[in-house]
């Protein structure tokens, strides 16, 4: 290439990423019609999504007057006092996110190019990591990539595939649970990775004189008051009891572990709780705690963006995830268990089986 005009690398990087989207994508369908068009989606008006753009409304609304010119299609409809993306603007809305995370992707390979990892990363991860993987994650990070700015945020894990699949985070820390029929499992979307890492037990919490005991069949608790989660997060305990053929009789719902303690150590209810959720917590003595068998597990893994590891960074979190020592937090490596859980996807398992008992501290 002779001298001349400067080279546009953003165009060139841009042009390479658009290109696998196929003959949709052309010279007249621009980088900033995606933003704009998402932008529109995340905002629901014109006027909103100038603002969080630094563009003018009017200028705002002319580009994408130009832009349904040149594709041929109406991307907005009037909808009341704000907007309604048609089915083009909807379709775009979908690829400006992969558009704009293969564009970061390529600036963050061409920046780290022969060099360690650094810049700003982001991770997501469920509540009871926060208080345990999360701060391994965090701290080794912190010494072996002081460069490297690693933002959190705590999301329960259908949230966190959303913001991962948005691209709203790089990483996330989720889990899935073992027993749970397949149509009900947490579904990792398609452009989206996870590897399974650690599994996590499910413990059955009780006053410490209840005549419950290792062996006995979970059938046993079917006249039980349960301490259950809301509505939404109680499926785990819905499916584990319907697997011993009876419906649990929740009478009262709280998704706070040291809450459920107290409760149970009043004598108020009994509840399921997943081990890792009680490691930062002191055992009453009026409690006691039996472990379950894995079938009832939730396993714990790490899941990116499909090709986001061979971005320095993304590549250096997700590491540091698997490389937590999970005995520190009571957990198992997911080895032969995790493909345990997922055979038994299929439909809930039975507990007829003896359980291990774990003594309070």
């Amino acid at each position: 290439m002779g001298a001349g005009r400067p080279i546009d690398k953003t165009r060139l990087v841009t042009g390479a990423i658009t290109a696998g989207y196929g003959s949709g994508m052309t010279d007249d369908l621009d980088l900033l019609t995606l933003r704009i068009v998402r932008a529109v989606a995340d905002t629901g008006t014109v006027t909103a999504a100038a603002a969080e753009l630094g563009y003018s409304q009017p200028a705002l609304s002319q580009h994408l007057r130009r832009a349904e010119a040149r594709v041929g299609h109406p991307l907005l409809l009037r909808a009341g006092r704000g907007v309604e993306l048609t089915e083009a603007g909807r379709r775009l809305a979908e690829h400006a996110v992969h558009v704009q995370a293969a564009l970061d992707a390529a600036r963050q390979e061409l920046d780290h190019l022969g060099g360690a990892a650094s810049g700003r990363v982001r991770l997501a991860g469920f509540p009871s990591a926060s208080s345990t993987l999360v701060p391994d994650v965090l701290s080794q990070l912190r010494a072996s990539h002081p460069g490297l700015q690693v933002d959190y945020v705590e999301a329960e894990p259908p949230e966190a595939l959303l913001l991962l699949r948005d691209g709203a985070v790089d990483a996330a820390v989720v889990f899935r649970h073992a027993g749970r029929p397949a149509h009900d499992q947490e579904r990792v979307p398609s452009q989206l990775r996870e590897r399974s890492l650690f599994v996590d037990r499910t413990v059955l919490v009780l006053p410490r004189e209840h005549p419950f005991v290792e062996g006995d069949d979970f059938a046993g608790l079917r006249a039980e008051r349960w301490i259950g989660g809301c509505p939404r997060c109680r499926g785990h305990l819905l499916t584990t009891c319907a697997a011993a053929d009876f419906e649990p009789d929740v009478v009262l719902e709280t998704d706070n572990a040291l809450a459920v303690l107290g409760l149970v150590a009043a004598g108020l209810g009994i509840a399921l709780l997943p081990g890792l959720s009680l490691q930062s917590a002191a055992i009453p003595a009026e409690v006691r705690v039996v472990t379950l068998p894995p079938a009832v597990a939730r396993v714990i893994g790490v899941a990116h963006r499909r090709g986001a590891r061979r971005v320095p960074s993304i590549r250096v979190l997700t590491e540091a995830v698997a490389a937590v020592d999970p005995g520190r937090h009571g957990l198992e490596t997911a080895g032969l268990e995790a493909a345990g859980a997922e055979a038994v996807s299929a439909g809930p398992a039975r507990l007829t089986g003896p359980s291990r008992k774990v003594p309070a501290p």
